[in-house]
């Protein structure tokens, strides 16, 4: 059974930093992102990563948030340094086991900026 469980969120000054986790088990997963959903909003992408390593992140992150993952362990993290109150929202890890295969999700964890 695919399960994602996400950890790190909490509430930061603006300019602060939070590092979120998130351990997938259940399968071995070729993609592996992050999400976001702020409220009245879509879920829109933020950083999302194949296991070869390429790291494609969305414009507003690029240069403040930082994508890792450990393959070995399943494990994926996002560093969120200068964070602004825009950033406010919850994050959900995505994973999937082939390159456009079916999308497992997290119950997500809220981050929230406060200026």
């Amino acid at each position: 059974q695919v399960q994602l469980v996400e950890s790190g969120g909490g509430l930061v000054q603006a300019g602060g930093s939070l590092r979120l986790s998130c351990l997938a088990s259940g399968s071995i997963f070729r993609v592996m992102g992050w999400y976001r959903q702020a409220p009245g909003k879509q879920r829109e992408l933020v950083a999302t990563s194949t296991s070869g390593g390429r790291v494609n992140y969305a414009d507003p992150v690029k240069g403040r948030f930082t994508f890792s993952r450990d393959n070995a362990e399943n494990t994926m993290y996002l560093q969120m340094n200068s964070l602004k109150p825009e950033d406010t929202a919850v994050y959900y890890c995505n994973a999937r086991v082939t390159r456009y295969g079916t999308d497992y999700w997290g119950k997500g964890t809220l981050v929230t900026v406060s200026s």
